[in-house]
């Protein structure tokens, strides 16, 4: 290489480092720093709920409609089971359904059978009923003449055995009544056994039915593919998982204060977030969680130094509405400052106010 190439090349490289200088002069110098007792910071990265998509049954994967880093929506299908032995076992439960209506149809056929017998054994008891009374007046008025030596004393005994006979036909017809009902209640048992069969040949319809539409995975929210853990082909058992999602509503950063400053944080606080990536934007967020246990805690804390080695994690939100209208720009992982007010007197300064477009 020439010489004067050389020395171009020195220039340019120099040239570089000092932007490279002055660029981190004047970050050092427009990072926030120093805000006071009003104020506290961390760092953290900025996090989203994870979810994972994962099989209600054991099956096979038929399709994956989605690839790494896709947005979904709610109610989008993400990937289809293989349904082919819950459909033939739902063939099979709608068939015990139609069985099940049929011997309800049998078994109410035989009520009304038993209700007609019942109904004939009421008219036998009637008829019986009728038969004794008039066998009893009769004995009455052959007794009355026997007294009077009007009628031989036979036929007194006959019509006593008439009385008793009709006594006994009324007792068999009513015993047969007493029969009928037994075979009413038994036949209605058959109808109500038959009904609880098909209503639970119904529910086992319903609950492959359900199965058959949980075979499609669907997404619940607003969110973005994060991996595949699975291919179509193959087979997962009950809770194999396929899909992971990031949750684009609920983002966070979760960085860490001592306890002198944790114990003043209030839920709900203002924080203001600086990503290292885009240091140029102010992100507004609140504290939703402050932890109730402290972190990196020594075995023993006698002095006031280990005190300050007590961190409590801290969790700031950002607002689900300005994650909707900046989703394409939201990323998961990245480092940055936290900035919380701790005093609501306290005015953010100048560096601290928010530019980001709600």
């Amino acid at each position: 290489m020439s010489q004067p190439r050389t020395r171009a090349a020195l220039k340019v490289l120099a040239a570089a480092a000092v932007i490279a200088v002055i660029g981190a002069l004047l970050w050092s110098e427009l990072r926030p720093s120093g805000l006071g007792e009003g104020f506290a910071s961390g760092n953290g990265r900025i996090e989203a709920t994870e979810i994972d998509v994962a099989t209600k049954s054991p099956g096979r994967v038929i399709e994956i409609l989605v690839d790494e880093g896709d947005f979904v929506q709610p109610g989008q299908v993400l990937a289809r089971m293989d349904t082919d032995v819950l459909q033939a076992q739902l063939n099979q439960a709608r068939a015990q359904v139609r069985q099940g209506e049929n011997a309800i149809l049998t078994a109410e056929a035989m009520v009304a059978q038993r209700e007609s017998e019942r109904a004939t054994a009421e008219a036998v008891v009637t008829q019986r009923r009728a038969e004794l009374t008039a066998a009893q007046k009769r004995h009455q008025r052959t007794e009355t003449l026997v007294a009077r030596n009007a009628m031989a004393r036979q036929q007194l005994d006959d019509d006593l055995a008439a009385m008793q006979s009709a006594q006994a036909a009324l007792a068999a017809a009513r015993s047969q009544v007493v029969s009928a009902d037994a075979g009413i209640a038994a036949a209605k048992s058959q109808v109500i056994e038959a009904r609880s069969a098909v209503e639970a040949a119904q529910a086992g319809v319903e609950r492959l039915q359900a199965d058959i539409r949980d075979s499609e995975l669907k997404s619940d929210r607003v969110a973005r593919v994060q991996y595949r853990v699975a291919q179509p082909g193959e087979v997962l058992g009950a809770g194999g998982k396929l899909l992971n999602l990031v949750d684009l509503a609920d983002v966070y950063m979760t960085f860490f204060l001592p306890e002198r400053q944790a114990g003043r944080v209030a839920i709900g606080a203002e924080v203001r977030l600086v990503i290292d990536a885009a240091p140029q934007y102010v992100i507004p967020a609140k504290v939703s969680y402050v932890a109730s246990v402290a972190q990196f805690t020594p075995k023993t804390v006698e002095t006031e130094s280990e005190r300050e080695k007590l961190m409590f994690r801290v969790k700031a939100r950002i607002d689900p509405e300005l994650l909707k209208r900046h989703m394409e720009q939201v990323k998961t992982g990245l480092p940055g400052m936290a900035y919380l007010k701790l005093d609501a007197e306290s005015e953010w300064p100048a560096d601290l106010q928010i530019n980001v477009t709600p």
